[in-house]
């Protein structure tokens, strides 16, 4: 476990020391920032550092792990019903607790002055997850071509960014990125390595992987469609 850790810590540093740096020399050189706020700013770069080892350190003993061992486990109960719930259940919780997403709602709160619905974008956010992740295990279940369900996701996309208000269109497309994050990728490609695993005639390299692109349209079409209802 030691070793592990250690070996999670090697690969953080290089992800986050780069950015790190250079954001301390702009706060050091040209903004001239207080060394009382240099020294706020390095300690919370070791307790992100420290707080993404551990968070990488779960995700690889317990988030992968669950998530294969139930998507594994769906097939042999002989239930799409269950499916459906279960992957949908699963994309929809994941995403209210991607730290993104509540940052993201943050954001958009603070510079539309309130005028946003933040209360209802999450709920549509994870929603938007919830109906695609779905749409991705019956994907598996069925073997349905991967190009076909893609094509027709971005191309009802694309119809929906023409006559979706302006304001929620950018948030649309920001919103994808916010909600596949560290919470919401492992989870869904383990359970969809899972569910390949113990079909007949599934890849879990073909047919396992997609989901997250498939996932990250659901906010998207999730929050054109509140634009357009509200």
């Amino acid at each position: 476990m030691a070793s592990s850790a250690r070996e999670t810590f090697r690969e953080v540093i290089p992800a986050v020391g780069p950015i790190a740096i250079i954001v301390l020399l702009i706060m050091a050189g040209p903004i001239g920032t207080p060394i009382d706020s240099l020294i706020n700013y390095f300690l919370g770069f070791l307790m992100l550092t420290i707080g993404i080892t551990l968070f990488l350190i779960g995700v690889e003993n317990g988030l992968l792990p669950m998530g294969e061992a139930i998507g594994s486990d769906l097939p042999q109960h002989g239930s799409l019903l269950l499916v459906i719930i279960t992957a949908f259940s699963i994309g929809f919780v994941a995403t209210l607790a991607e730290p993104g997403l509540q940052v993201f709602t943050e954001m958009i709160d603070l510079v539309s002055n309130g005028a946003m619905p933040v209360n209802i974008l999450p709920i549509s956010i994870a929603m938007g997850v919830g109906f695609f992740v779905t749409v991705a295990m019956i994907r598996i279940v069925f073997n349905v071509p991967f190009k076909w369900l893609v094509s027709g996701t971005y191309l009802l996309l694309i119809a929906l960014a023409i006559v979706t208000p302006a304001d929620y269109l950018q948030i649309a497309f920001d919103g994808g990125g916010a909600t596949t994050g560290p919470m919401t990728v492992p989870f869904i490609l383990a359970l969809g390595i899972g569910l390949t695993s113990v079909l007949a005639g599934r890849s879990p390299l073909k047919d396992g992987f997609g989901l997250v692109g498939l996932a990250a349209a659901g906010p998207v079409i999730g929050i054109m469609l509140t634009g357009l209802l509200l």
